[in-house]
C-alpha cells in the first residue's frame, strides 16, 4: 500500500516505522526537518519537508495515488484541514488524530465522514479504555481480545513464587495436558523469544498466554495469580484520560480521583457525580495515606508527568496496592515496566499508532495489534481454500522460525492450536510473530 503520514512526533514516527517494516511505501510530511531526519536513520522511508496543509505538498507527495493518508500532528485543526484536502485531492482513505471527544459521536463521524476523514483517532479515550480493560482483567500487564473474546492474548508477570518457574514449556503442558491456552512469547531481559517446548519459565519473565475464555482462570493459577474483583480505584491526574477512566468505572466501583487544580477539582466534582473528587499534590505521602491508599485495589496515575506517575506508583506499589497503572509519554520507558516493578505502562501515543495500524487491512490479514514493550506482533488472518496455510498439519508446514499460530476461531468455536491442528478455509487464525516475519507469515496466508 501507498501510506502517506502526515506529523513526525511519537504517533507519526511510530507508525511511518510500524508500517514501513510491513513492506508498505511510506511517505512521511513534517515541518520540522529534524523529525524527517530521525526517521530517515531508523527506516527506508521518502520523507517531505513542509506542511500537510499545503496543496503543492501533498501534490508533490503524490496524494492522487495514495491508499491512504494519515494526519496525526499535535493539531487537531492541521489534522482535519490536511485529511479534507487530501481526500479532495484523491486520497483513497484518511484518517485524522482529533482531540476532542465529541467528533466520535455517531451522528458527528458521519458528518465528518461526508467531508472527507474517514476514521477518527482520539488517543486519550483509547488509552482510557486501555487502563479499564486492565482494571477489569486484574492480573494482566496486557490484554488482546479477538471475536468478542472467543480468544484473548493476555500478558503475565512472573515472580519467583509462581508454580511454573523453572519448568519447562513442555513440562508444564504434560501436567496441564488440556489445549485450552498455549504460551506464544516471552520477555526477558529486553529480548522478545518466540519460545519452544524446551525453553524454562524464570522469575521477572513477561509470559503471553492465547487463552481460551474458560481457560484464563486456570492460566492465572499456573502463574501464581488470583484474578481479584477490584472495589476501590484511586486516580491521580483529572485530564482528559483520567476522567474518562473514572467515568467507564464509577457505577461499578469506588473511585477516588486527584488532582492538584482547584479548578479543575471543582469541575470533575460536577461533572462525575458517582466519584469522591480530591484536591491535592499526590505526590504528598501523607495526602494518600490520609486518603486511605493502603486500601486501595488499583492505583492509577495518569498525570501530564511521567516522573509523577512512575514514582507516586512505585510508592503505591510499596505501600501494598495490588495494581498499579502509569501513564507515560517516552516510548522508552514502556519496556522498563518489568526491571523498575510496576505492573502497566500505557503509552497512549504507541495505543493510537497500533490502533491506526488495525485499520490497514492487507490481503488476508483481518486485524492487527502490537504487544506493548516488546518485540512481537498479534495478527489474525482469514485462511481461504487452496492457500498454502491449509494444505497441512501445522508441524509439517513450512511456517517461519520467529512466528507461531496461537488461535483459530471456526464459526462459533475456539480453537487452541497445536502442531496436530490443521488449519481449514474460513477459519480466522491468530498468529504471533516477530517484525521481520510477518511478510512470510502472509504469504502462507496468501489466496491462490
Amino acid at each position: 500500500m501507498r501510506i502517506i503520514v502526515a506529523g513526525l512526533g511519537d504517533v507519526g514516527h511510530q507508525l511511518a516505522k510500524k508500517l514501513s517494516n510491513e513492506k508498505n511505501d511510506i511517505i512521511a510530511i513534517d515541518i520540522d526537518e529534524n523529525k524527517l531526519s530521525r526517521l530517515l536513520d531508523s527506516a527506508d522511508i521518502l520523507t517531505l519537508h513542509g506542511s500537510s496543509t499545503s496543496i503543492k505538498t501533498l501534490q508533490k507527495a503524490q496524494v492522487d495515488g495514495a491508499d491512504l493518508l494519515v494526519s496525526v500532528t499535535s493539531s487537531e485543526e492541521v489534522n482535519i484541514m490536511t485529511c479534507i484536502i487530501g481526500k479532495k485531492l484523491g486520497a483513497k482513505k484518511t484518517i485524522a488524530r482529533i482531540a476532542n471527544e465529541e467528533y466520535l459521536e455517531p451522528d458527528n463521524q458521519e458528518y465528518f465522514a461526508k467531508i472527507g476523514i474517514d476514521f477518527m483517532i482520539y488517543p486519550e479515550d483509547l488509552a482510557a479504555k486501555e487502563i479499564v480493560n486492565l482494571i477489569n482483567r486484574t492480573a494482566a500487564t496486557d490484554i488482546v481480545e479477538f471475536q468478542k473474546g472467543k480468544i484473548s492474548v493476555i500478558g503475565l508477570r512472573l515472580d519467583k513464587n509462581a508454580p511454573i518457574i523453572q519448568k519447562s514449556i513442555s513440562e508444564v503442558s504434560k501436567l496441564n495436558p488440556s489445549t485450552d491456552f498455549r504460551v506464544v512469547a516471552i520477555y526477558r531481559a529486553f529480548r522478545t523469544i518466540i519460545p519452544k517446548g524446551n525453553d524454562k519459565f524464570l522469575p521477572n519473565d513477561q509470559v503471553f498466554v492465547i487463552s481460551k475464555s474458560e481457560a484464563i482462570e486456570q492460566v492465572l493459577k499456573l502463574a501464581g495469580k488470583k484474578d481479584i474483583k477490584f472495589n476501590n480505584i484511586m486516580i491521580l491526574g483529572g485530564g482528559k484520560i483520567g476522567r474518562k477512566v473514572a467515568s467507564l468505572i464509577s457505577n461499578k466501583m469506588n473511585v477516588k480521583i486527584i488532582d492538584s487544580n482547584q479548578h479543575k477539582a471543582e469541575e470533575l466534582a460536577e461533572s462525575l457525580p458517582q466519584t469522591l473528587v480530591i484536591q491535592g499534590d499526590g505526590r504528598d505521602i501523607d495526602l494518600l495515606a490520609q486518603e486511605g491508599i493502603i486500601d486501595v485495589d488499583a492505583y492509577i496515575a495518569v498525570t501530564e508527568d511521567a516522573e509523577t506517575n512512575i514514582i507516586s506508583c512505585l510508592l503505591a506499589k510499596h505501600l501494598g496496592v495490588k495494581k498499579t497503572i502509569a501513564l507515560v509519554d517516552k516510548v522508552e520507558y514502556v519496556p522498563l515496566t518489568q526491571t523498575i516493578g510496576l505492573d502497566s505502562l500505557i503509552n497512549k501515543k504507541l495505543i493510537a499508532a497500533n490502533n491506526i495500524s488495525r485499520y490497514i487491512k492487507r490481503g488476508e490479514l483481518l486485524s492487527y495489534a502490537s504487544l506493548e514493550g516488546i518485540d512481537a506482533e498479534v495478527l489474525e488472518f482469514k485462511a481461504h481454500f487452496g492457500s498454502d496455510i491449509t494444505k497441512d498439519l501445522i508441524k509439517d508446514l513450512d511456517f517461519p522460525k520467529g512466528a507461531i499460530v496461537g488461535g483459530i476461531v471456526r464459526g462459533d468455536e475456539s480453537i487452541i492450536a497445536t502442531g496436530n491442528t490443521q488449519i481449514k478455509p474460513g477459519d480466522r487464525v491468530v498468529v504471533i510473530c516477530l517484525p521481520d516475519k510477518v511478510s512470510e507469515v502472509e504469504k502462507l496466508f496468501k489466496q491462490l
